[in-house]
């Protein structure tokens, strides 16, 4: 049985110092740096969309 609710373990090492990559949903900074493939998030969007997509039950 897969374990659904295990941690995503593929988000990119916080950066250091700027420039930080953009959230692609609030546009504010990131913690991650600017060169980060793929759509990063700003800490709250990111909580926000966690609480979306948690697991239940």
């Amino acid at each position: 049985m897969a374990d659904y609710c295990a941690p995503d373990d593929t988000r990119p090492a916080p950066a250091e110092e700027g420039p930080f990559a953009e959230c692609v949903l609030c546009r504010k900074p990131t913690e991650y740096p600017e060169a980060t493939k793929g759509a990063t998030l700003c800490p709250v969007c990111e909580w926000q969309e966690a609480q979306r997509t948690a697991c239940s039950g």
